[in-house]
C-alpha cells in the first residue's frame, strides 16, 4: 500500500514541478517582455549599453565611412515588433483569410522566442504566396508604413554615411526595395526565402535565420566596419563590438520621444504614390478590431451605396450622414449658365465617388466622366457615366456633346493620388468650355483606402463605405472668370495650370508634373487601363 502511495507523490512533485517552472518561465516572460496584445512587443529586457547613443553621434567627415545597421526594426524603425508588417504582406498579398489566420497565431507568437516567432510569422504569411505580388507590396504597400515608423535620429547617422549596409533576421524582400529606394543602402544581408517555381514555401533557405554578427564577419572578412548602429538590446552588442565605432538607439526613449518621428518634410523621397487597402498600421490589437467590424462594415457599405442608388438627393445625404458619413461642403454654387451648354465642373481626384459626392452636395443630376471605370462600379453608380477612349479628338466631340445636354464633371488628373500632392491637370477640358467652376474635393479614411492601382476596382466604393466614418471635404471656388480661359485668350495649357494651382492653393496640396500613367507604372506595371477585373496570373 506504501508503494503506491510513494509512486502518487512522486508523480504529484514532478507534476508541480513542471507546472511551477511554466508558470515562473511565463511570469518571466511577461516581465521581461512587457507583452501588450497591441503591439506583440518582441523586445528583450532593458540594459545598461556601454555604446553612446545615436543622439551623441558626431557628423562631420563620415563621407568616406562605412555604416552598418544591426536590423531595421528597433533601430531604423521606431517599432519594436515586425508583425505588422507581416500582416499587411498577408492582408495586401495573399487575402483576408491568411491575415486572420496571422492573427489567430498572436497568443502562440506571444509564448515563443524571437526566432521560432519569425518563423512562424514568416510560413503563415509567406506559404504559397507568389513572388511577384511581393515585389508588388514591397514596392507600392510598405514604403509609406515604413516611411511613417523611420526613426529620424537612427536616419540621419545613416544618411551621414559614403557606404551602407544593413543586416536584419526578417525576410529580405520585405525590407530590401525600401531600404535600396528610399534610403539609399547599398547592401542588404537578410534572412533568404525558399522557394518553389512562382511560389513562397514559407521556410526559410538552408542558411536557416540570419546570425547578424556572424553575417558581419562573413561579410566583411578580417576588416571592421568603421560605424555600427544597433539597438541599446543586450543581443545586439555582439554585432556592435565588430565596429571601430558603435552607437545605439535607446527604444524606450525613442518611444517616449516625438523628436525621434520622422516629419513628412523630412522624408527621403517624396511619398506621392503608394497602394494597398489599409489605411492604418495593422498593429494585433487595430488588425482584431478590424475584423471585428469587418462584417458591419460590409452590412453598412451596401446601405450607403443603396441610400444613394434608390432615394433623392435630400433623403440621402440627410440619411449618409445619420450612418456615419462626414460630408462638408463649402463655396460659391455657380449660377446657372444663360449659353446652350451645361457648367464644366473641374475637381481634384480622390476617389471614384468625388463626383457622386458633388452631385448629391448641389443636388442636381451630374455626368462623370472617366477614363476607366469597371463594370460593377459603372453599374452601381447613381449618375451617369461615360468612359472616354484616350483619343484626343473623339474624346473632345464626346465631352462636347454632354455639355450640351447637361452640367458635366471633370478630374483632370486621371486618376487618384491619396497623398497631399496634383497630378498634372489635362488641358483638353479647357478647349471645350468657357463656364468652368473648379471643385476642391479631399477625402479621409480610417481603415480602408477606397482606391486601388492594382487590385480589383470593382471593390472601390465598397472599400471606401467600409469605413466607419469617412469624409468627404468640398470646397466650390466659383467660377472661373472669363478672362481666365481660351475665350479670353489664354492658352488651354495657362488654364490648366491655373486651376491646378487654385486647387492646390486651396487644399494645401503640393503640385506635380506627374501623370496617371507614372503613377501606375510604379505601381502596378500598366498603364492603368481596366480591361476586366482579374488578376494576372503570370510569375
Amino acid at each position: 500500500m506504501e508503494f503506491p502511495m510513494m509512486l502518487l507523490r512522486l508523480a504529484e512533485w514532478v507534476l508541480y514541478q513542471l507546472l511551477a517552472n511554466s508558470y515562473y518561465r511565463a511570469a518571466r516572460k511577461m516581465k521581461s517582455y512587457g507583452f501588450h496584445f497591441g503591439y506583440l512587443s518582441s523586445k528583450p529586457p532593458p540594459q545598461p549599453s556601454s555604446f553612446p547613443s545615436v543622439v551623441k553621434y558626431d557628423f562631420e567627415s563620415r563621407e568616406s565611412q562605412t555604416l552598418v545597421a544591426c536590423d531595421i526594426h528597433r533601430v531604423l524603425l521606431r517599432s519594436h515588433s515586425f508583425f505588422p508588417y507581416f500582416m499587411l504582406v498577408a492582408f495586401e498579398g495573399g487575402s483576408i483569410f491568411r491575415a486572420f489566420l496571422l492573427l489567430l497565431s498572436c497568443p502562440v507568437l506571444w509564448i515563443l522566442n524571437h526566432e521560432l516567432r519569425l518563423k512562424v510569422m514568416t510560413f503563415i504569411t509567406f506559404c504559397g504566396l507568389r513572388t511577384n505580388a511581393m515585389d508588388s507590396i514591397s514596392r507600392a504597400v510598405l514604403p509609406k508604413f515604413y516611411l511613417e515608423n523611420l526613426n529620424l535620429h537612427a536616419y540621419e547617422v545613416l544618411a551621414s554615411a559614403g557606404s551602407k549596409v544593413v543586416f536584419t533576421s526578417v525576410p529580405r524582400v520585405m525590407v530590401e526595395g525600401f531600404l535600396k529606394e528610399y534610403l539609399s543602402v547599398d547592401a542588404v544581408v537578410g534572412t533568404e526565402l525558399h522557394t518553389v517555381g512562382c511560389y513562397f514555401s514559407g521556410l526559410l533557405s538552408g542558411s536557416g535565420l540570419l546570425v547578424k554578427h556572424r553575417a558581419l564577419k562573413d561579410y566583411f572578412g578580417d576588416t571592421k566596419p568603421d560605424i555600427g548602429v544597433g539597438s541599446s538590446a543586450v543581443h545586439d552588442h555582439l554585432f556592435l563590438s565588430l565596429c571601430k565605432e558603435a552607437y545605439v538607439v535607446n527604444n524606450e526613449e525613442s518611444k517616449n520621444n516625438f523628436s525621434s518621428v520622422m516629419p513628412r518634410d523630412k522624408y527621403p523621397k517624396p511619398l506621392i504614390f503608394h497602394d494597398g487597402r489599409l489605411a492604418f498600421l495593422p498593429t494585433p490589437s487595430a488588425a482584431l478590431v478590424m475584423f471585428m467590424w469587418f462584417p458591419f462594415g460590409i452590412l453598412l457599405a451596401i446601405y450607403r451605396i443603396l441610400l444613394g442608388i434608390l432615394l433623392p438627393y435630400g433623403w440621402a445625404l440627410s440619411l449618409g450622414v445619420w450612418s456615419g458619413l462626414n460630408l462638408q461642403i463649402k463655396g460659391i454654387l455657380p449660377e446657372k449658365s444663360e449659353q446652350k451648354q451645361g457648367v464644366l465642373y473641374v475637381c481634384t481626384h480622390r476617389t471614384l465617388l468625388d463626383p457622386v459626392f458633388l452631385s448629391t452636395c448641389l443636388a442636381k443630376p451630374l455626368t462623370a466622366v472617366t477614363y476607366s471605370l469597371s463594370k460593377v462600379s459603372e453599374l452601381i453608380a447613381p449618375i451617369r457615366t461615360v468612359r472616354l477612349t484616350r483619343d484626343r479628338k473623339k474624346d473632345g466631340e464626346t465631352m462636347q456633346r454632354l455639355l450640351r445636354e447637361g452640367d458635366l464633371v471633370v478630374c483632370p488628373e486621371g486618376t487618384t493620388c491619396r497623398e497631399p500632392y496634383l497630378l498634372r491637370f489635362s488641358s483638353l477640358f479647357a478647349e471645350l468650355a468657357d463656364e468652368i467652376v473648379p471643385v476642391a474635393i479631399n477625402t479621409h479614411v480610417s481603415m480602408f483606402y477606397g482606391t486601388t492601382a492594382s487590385g480589383l476596382k470593382c471593390l472601390d466604393p465598397i472599400f471606401f463605405f467600409m469605413n466607419p466614418r469617412p469624409s468627404c471635404y468640398i470646397q466650390v471656388l466659383g467660377k472661373l472668370p472669363r478672362e481666365l480661359t481660351c475665350a479670353g485668350g489664354r492658352s488651354s495649357c495657362e488654364v490648366a495650370n491655373f486651376i491646378q494651382k487654385q486647387l492646390a492653393d486651396a487644399l494645401g496640396f503640393e503640385c506635380t508634373t506627374l501623370t496617371r500613367r507614372d503613377k501606375y507604372m510604379m505601381l502596378a506595371g500598366n498603364e492603368g487601363i481596366v480591361q476586366q477585373d482579374k488578376r494576372t496570373t503570370k510569375c
